[in-house]
């Protein structure tokens, strides 16, 4: 099998780019490069964020511009995240009709409204409207993006399933297990929540769950991880409700020291809004096996969640609906541990670096060959084909009263 050169062009490195990258490396004859464009902020370093520095299939466009160019236009296939700085290059690229992938968010977080901005169109047609014949292919990080780009008719019949792919964790039989039940204190439910304090990810749906279930006699216990624009807010509804005994703030923690919490809780909260691409958190608290309380409207949850399964999906950003789910699973032991159980499955199986690699060879040697890779596309997981999923998903609200049964009977799957 002859060799093939892949070159993955992004703003950095971080660690949920570095395991995917590592696996595609595994793979048999491919030399792989990774871009970085851009020296990585202060804030994300702030965060927690490891500034990978010295990796040797990493080169930056800003050191060595002249080399860096040179493999976006000369390597057998490039994929393309957020690169500004090399969207000249790029557009070169698939103007001469050489394999190209862009590995894109929404377009239109706000609204598809926004897709009636002249100026915006013209922007649109420039970097994919006009290419839509040659083989340049789009990977959707999050659920509705088909929906987006198909609003501009980009890339007809070449969408397909994507995502982030942040270090899948294998565990012996029984292994988790042991670590949720060591943490566990009497009958109070360790829970998670963690991402910065935004607006957008709506930190005081999980405060205000804390309150509400303990009014209603349910303990949990709430690691808030993270800080941000509301962080005081966040601090202040904890004291004036009575709840600091419930609810730990640990600040933002390096990731390890989060996949160490998530390992011992039995629930993570997840209550981003449409302003979330994708949220790479919810991979790590299903691989860890966390029992998943989810918005329909952030760009992961319609594609690793299956309401019921493998997660809980509730109705946009319906506090009543996510209050009425969440003491569902977390005053029902068995259901909570089968969607524990069914969320560690789903990242174990089908949406981690391993899988995502494996496929990706392939479908990169088709595009090299002139051979149309959507002929051997996967049914599911990465790079199956991308559905035009219209924003944003409506799942059945559920009523407090509800009855579990009930709540599974009609939440479907997704």
């Amino acid at each position: 099998m002859s060799s093939i050169s892949i070159t993955l062009v992004s703003n950095y490195m971080n660690h949920h780019q570095l395991p995917f990258c590592e696996a595609v490396m595994k793979e048999e004859d491919v030399d792989f490069t990774f871009i970085q464009t851009q020296a990585m902020e202060e804030e994300r370093k702030k965060m927690g964020w490891e500034d990978y520095d010295g990796l040797g299939f990493v080169r930056y466009l800003y050191d060595d511009p002249e080399g860096a160019r040179a493999l976006i236009r000369d390597s057998d296939v490039v994929l393309y995240g957020w690169a500004p700085e090399a969207a000249a290059e790029i557009r070169a690229r698939a103007a001469e009709g050489k394999p190209l992938v862009c590995v894109s968010e929404r377009l239109y977080r706000e609204g598809q409204w926004r897709m009636f901005s002249p100026r915006g169109l013209v922007d649109k047609y420039r970097n994919f409207v006009r290419f839509r014949d040659k083989p340049y292919y789009l990977f959707c990080a999050g659920a509705y993006v088909a929906s987006d780009f198909s609003l501009i008719h980009a890339f007809p019949g070449k969408m397909l399933r994507w995502g982030y792919f942040p270090q899948l964790r294998r565990y012996a039989p029984g292994e988790l297990e042991k670590i949720k039940d060591d943490a566990q204190h009497g009958k109070t439910i360790e829970v998670t929540w963690a991402g910065r304090f935004l607006e957008l990810k709506h930190p005081e749906f999980a405060l205000r769950l804390a309150k509400d279930l303990k009014d209603m006699g349910v303990l949990i216990h709430l690691n808030m991880i993270g800080a941000g624009d509301k962080d005081e807010e966040c601090r202040c509804f904890a004291q004036e409700n009575g709840i600091e005994d419930n609810v730990t703030f640990h600040g933002f923690l390096p990731a390890d020291e989060v996949r160490g919490i998530m390992e011992k809780s039995r629930v993570f909260l997840f209550t981003s809004d449409h302003g979330e691409g994708w949220g790479a958190v919810v991979n790590e608290a299903m691989n860890s096996g966390c029992a998943v309380i989810a918005g329909s409207e952030a760009g992961c949850v319609p594609v690793l969640i299956r309401n019921g399964v493998s997660g809980v999906i509730y109705n946009r950003e319906n506090y009543d609906d996510f209050l009425a789910k969440a003491y569902a699973v977390i005053t029902n032991k068995d259901l909570m541990y089968r969607l524990g159980a069914g969320a560690a499955r789903t990242i174990g199986e089908i949406w981690n670096e391993e899988v995502a690699a494996k496929r990706l060879v392939p479908f990169c040697r088709s595009l090299k060959d002139g051979k149309d890779p959507m002929r051997d596309a996967a049914m599911e997981g990465p790079l199956s084909p991308a559905p035009v999923l219209k924003p944003f998903l409506s799942v059945p609200v559920m009523r407090l009263e509800k009855t579990v049964s009930g709540m599974l009977s009609t939440g479907g799957g997704i």
